[in-house]
């Protein structure tokens, strides 16, 4: 993990940590570090944000770093960040960058940045970026006059965005009475127009963002109310995206959650009966359920387990030809229509292909048995992030739950990409053995390098 990013960009509490300053010069180096091959005078930079209170700061600090070093901006405004990759291609930018937390509190902020062919940075061009940052490695350039770049907005963002949504639906939702989780992010200037126009009749919550109110009780992390809502109102299924729209969670109508492994699963079956699953395999993660493993191999298909995060997720899809892949957290990427995981899409694909099976989506989603799984994540100390690794005390107690649970289920203790968390996860066949080791575990760490 770098110094500035993370597993999805650089991230922090809003003038605390991600300063304006700090934006600003991420801007500078970033267009030092993208735009040196740009054939044109003035590099192209879009920037889209979320609908965080503090996005608007750091849009105007990362637009005057980038102009200060002779790049032009293009101001997106509040749209999905898969809005940011899909437009670079469109508008022939150099690159683009997503102000955005995706799914932590309001008073954190993020940059993510796209290279000019809509896919994140990968580390070695992240590497670059901090080492003129931190390490003043090259200066900035002292540009004047006609050299500096200036700022534009592109008003059709949301408009051609919405568009290349529903070109990739091929059987509409007609009928469909579907509730639709907004999170109080940047779907709630896209969501309900996108799938209204598809057919759908759009049910929607948490869509009136305040500045404060994102990812607020709300969206893919806080399932409740659209569960509550599908059932009390007899609709046909729910989904749910995070503050970025970047992942999508959906619910049947019965109020089941269907997580990200299912609709993995749902969706890389139907692709594999229409011959549209690259060499019959779906790409997940360490975190991926057992029983997402099981299922591809009950059905004849590959899987392929990356690390943590969809950029690890992505680079395995490109490396390997793959076009297929995603997180149980709901971060799914269709790479025949998309450069990273786009939550509307997702949807999108998803209703489209219950409306097209006539089925309800709980009896879809029995293709699968979900092996019991359980999460616990523990706050640790700045401290006690660097030395997570070596402590051999927590080492030693993940072997010992590691012999103890055999075959029968397994046990994966990780540091967060995003969040001073130790995130702890045991998953197998015994639901009271795996809580037990999960609590005992998370307590061990707690007490070894927790706050």
């Amino acid at each position: 993990m770098g110094r500035l990013f993370g597993t999805d960009g650089a991230r922090g509490i809003a003038n605390t940590a991600l300063t304006a300053e700090l934006a600003m010069n991420i801007g500078r180096a970033a267009a030092m570090v993208l735009t040196d091959n740009s054939e044109n005078n003035h590099p192209k930079v879009l920037i889209g944000k979320d609908t965080r209170l503090s996005s608007d700061m750091l849009e105007g600090a990362l637009s005057a770093g980038l102009c200060s070093v002779g790049a032009d901006v293009v101001l997106l405004g509040v749209v999905p960040t898969p809005t940011v990759a899909y437009l670079i291609k469109k508008y022939n930018a150099d690159a683009g960058i997503m102000i955005s937390a995706s799914h932590n509190p309001f008073e954190y902020n993020g940059i993510k940045i796209f290279s000019r062919d809509g896919y994140k940075l990968p580390d070695a061009l992240e590497e670059e970026i901090e080492a003129i940052v931190i390490d003043r490695e090259k200066p900035y350039p002292e540009l004047a006059g006609d050299a500096l770049g200036h700022v534009i907005s592109a008003e059709k963002a949301v408009d051609d965005y919405i568009e290349h949504i529903k070109s990739t639906v091929s059987y509409k939702l007609d009928g469909m009475k579907v509730a639709i989780d907004c999170s109080n992010g940047s779907s709630s200037v896209t969501a309900e127009r996108l799938f209204t126009e598809l057919g759908a009749e759009c049910h929607m919550l948490s869509d009136k963002p305040d500045g404060v109110n994102i990812n607020k009780d709300c969206g893919s992390t806080h399932m409740e109310n659209l569960m509550k809502y599908v059932v009390d109102n007899h609709l046909d299924m729910g989904v749910a995206f995070d503050g970025d729209a970047d992942r999508c969670l959906a619910v049947d109508e019965n109020g089941n959650v269907i997580d990200g492994d299912f609709i993995m699963a749902i969706c890389a079956l139907d692709l594999a009966s229409r011959n549209k699953l690259s060499k019959k395999t779906a790409v997940g993660t360490v975190m991926s359920n057992m029983g997402f493993g099981r299922f591809c191999s009950d059905n004849g298909l590959k899987f392929v387990a990356t690390d943590v995060g969809d950029r690890y997720v992505l680079e395995a899809m490109l490396r390997d030809g793959y076009n297929f892949g995603g997180e149980q957290s709901g971060h799914v990427i269709f790479l025949d229509y998309s450069t990273t995981g786009d939550g509307q899409l997702t949807a999108a694909q998803l209703l489209s292909l219950v409306n097209r099976r006539k089925a309800k989506l709980s009896s879809i989603a029995t293709l699968m048995t979900r092996y019991p799984q359980i999460l616990i994540n523990v706050k640790v100390t700045a401290k006690g992030k660097i030395g997570f690794y070596k402590n051999r005390v927590i080492k030693d107690k993940i072997e010992s739950v590691r012999n103890e649970l055999g075959d029968d289920g397994r046990i994966l203790v990780r540091m967060s990409g995003t969040e001073p968390l130790v995130r702890v996860m045991l998953e197998g066949l015994n639901k009271e053995l795996i809580e037990k080791l999960a609590n005992e575990t998370a307590e061990l760490i707690k007490a070894e390098i927790g706050c």
